[in-house]
């Protein structure tokens, strides 16, 4: 059964760009693109049902390659805190920061998480999400990260959205390992992840690569149980110091490498030539109050793709609104409103390993899209928070929300 699409404008994002077609009509079978066009080119057909758009503009649905959008508790408390004085180093003495949401996650059970996480999730797909990935990490112990894992898989059964489930039991080192993050990579490798893969709750597996967290070398260590497992890998990468993670992600054609805010040069000649895609997180690099920025210009100049992302997490980036992301994407990292939205479609795809499927309007692809009330696609980055009127598609079927 085909629907005819049609008055409306289109931004396929093809090669990054808007790749407008005026006066547009798409055709979807099922849950797929059929046909996509002008309408004064459109083929006769017949079609079950035919859908006027009133003008819209049309993108691909946006896709948010970075979350961490399952946890117990949240962390305002330490925010005000913070905006008092108090460090976060005093906080995390204290049992704050992320042994904080751990235990709250722990003591969750699985049903509070899910609810919890929905209310979230609904949030970023209100906003024009139609792809998430979504990253475990808070649980730190088989029983606990493979309850987040499943309350992901569970969200990808209750809401219209495609969600990716990535493994980020190397977020932190659990209070049952202290000053034994050695034993704790083995740990991960020999017992967690096999049986969480075994399971089919995997689709990725990430990493948080920083001083604070897990040396190069012992993520490689991981890296190698991943690829012995045909897992796909993701990186948390120099956002806090240069420890070469993002080419140690390049060597292993990571997916992605994320935050990035302290690569080098080298860094991003090897992701170029590697092909992994540099995910940006302006949320946490605004709620932080940063100074440091990403390598911009190199990464315009080696041709790396950039995505851009909410991080949708507790601690540094509680965002619930992947628009606001754009919009600082383009105010902080001064990428222009096409370079955004690229990075929340086409680019974002490639982040999830979803090119083929995802990403860009063109026959063949998954027919997930929005139908937008504006003028012209630049204002979907330009205007400030607010639900913006549109029409939201995943599947070939029109969603409420």
């Amino acid at each position: 059964m085909k629907k005819l699409w049609k008055n409306c404008h289109i931004a396929t994002m093809q090669n990054g760009q808007y790749s407008s077609i005026e006066h547009a009509a798409m055709v979807t079978s099922g849950q797929h693109i059929h046909w996509i066009g002008t309408f004064e080119d459109l083929p006769a057909d017949a079609y079950s049902e035919t859908i006027d758009l009133n003008g819209a503009w049309v993108t691909p649905g946006l896709i948010d390659c970075h979350t961490h959008s399952v946890f117990g508790g949240n962390r305002s408390v330490e925010f005000e805190k913070r905006l008092q004085g108090v460090s976060y180093a005093e906080i995390a003495a204290s049992g704050g920061g992320i042994a904080s949401t751990v235990r709250a996650t722990r003591e969750a059970s699985e049903q509070e998480l899910l609810a919890s996480a929905l209310k979230r999730v609904r949030c970023l797909l209100k906003d024009g999400v139609t792809t998430i990935e979504i990253k475990s990490g808070y649980g730190l112990d088989y029983a606990n990260e493979r309850k987040m894992l499943r309350v992901i898989r569970q969200i990808a059964d209750t809401l219209p959205m495609t969600v990716r489930s990535t493994c980020l039991a190397a977020h932190a080192l659990p209070p049952e390992y202290k000053d034994q993050s050695d034993a704790y990579i083995e740990h991960i490798c020999n017992e967690m992840l096999p049986k969480l893969h075994q399971e089919g709750l995997v689709d990725a597996v990430d990493a948080f690569c920083e001083y604070l967290a897990f040396s190069p070398a012992q993520v490689e260590r991981l890296f190698k149980t991943a690829q012995s497992l045909n897992l796909p890998i993701k990186l948390h990468a120099e956002q806090l110091s240069a420890l070469g993670g993002s080419s140690l992600a390049a060597r292993y054609h990571a997916l992605s490498a994320d935050h990035l805010e302290f690569m080098t040069e080298d860094d991003v000649k090897a992701m170029a030539a590697a092909g992994t895609v540099a995910v940006l997180l302006p949320g946490a690099f605004y709620f932080l109050r940063e100074t440091k920025y990403p390598p911009l210009d190199s990464l315009h100049q080696h041709g790396v793709r950039i995505a851009l992302s909410s991080d949708l997490n507790p601690g540094t980036s509680p965002a619930l609104s992947l628009r606001l992301m754009m919009n600082m994407g383009s105010t902080l990292f001064r990428l222009t409103p096409e370079q955004t939205l690229a990075g929340v479609t086409i680019h974002a795809a490639y982040a999830l390993g979803l090119q083929e499927t995802h990403g860009t309007l063109e026959t063949g692809k998954v027919a997930d899209f929005i139908a937008w009330d504006i003028e012209h696609p630049s204002e979907i980055v330009y205007w400030l928070g607010g639900d913006l009127p549109k029409r939201i598609i995943q599947h070939g079927q029109e969603i409420s929300i």
